[in-house]
């Protein structure tokens, strides 16, 4: 557990300094440019780690099934949501833009209950609804 916790705030520090470079670099460019930059880097140190690690027959092993949920999840999260996010970053403030998205564990916590069953304590439901009230706090603005 303490190294779930440890792994899931270094990724939430990452999340949280990656939109002023984002914003940084989005000042003169457009949206769509800006994700296909960021997503050419993504891509040049993944293929470094597939090929230093011989993880492209781990890769050719996936079966077809998870590779159309790992598809789904692209899509959904790497294209059309950092687009969306790239979009929001340009137009507004880099800490908005990060907190209004930052409601997506709300909708995976809703989602996964509806079709993955899971289950959550009265303590995280609440936690849930605070971080859906803050980020509304936070987009309503003054």
């Amino acid at each position: 557990m303490a190294r779930m916790i440890s792994l899931g705030l270094a990724g939430a520090f990452c999340w949280g300094l990656a939109p002023i470079f984002g914003k940084l670099g989005l000042r003169d460019v457009h949206p769509m440019d800006g994700l296909a930059a960021r997503t050419t880097v993504t891509l040049a140190f993944l293929l470094m780690w597939v090929l230093t690690t011989r993880g492209l027959d781990r890769i050719a092993s996936i079966s077809s099934m998870d590779w159309f949920y790992l598809s789904l999840e692209a899509f959904l999260a790497t294209l059309a949501g950092d687009l969306a996010y790239y979009a929001a970053l340009k137009q507004g403030g880099a800490g908005t833009s990060a907190v209004i998205l930052s409601v997506s564990p709300v909708i995976t916590v809703w989602l996964g209950s509806m079709f993955l069953q899971e289950c959550l304590s009265t303590r995280q439901l609440v936690g849930v609804a605070l971080v859906a009230l803050g980020v509304l706090f936070v987009a309503a603005g003054g």
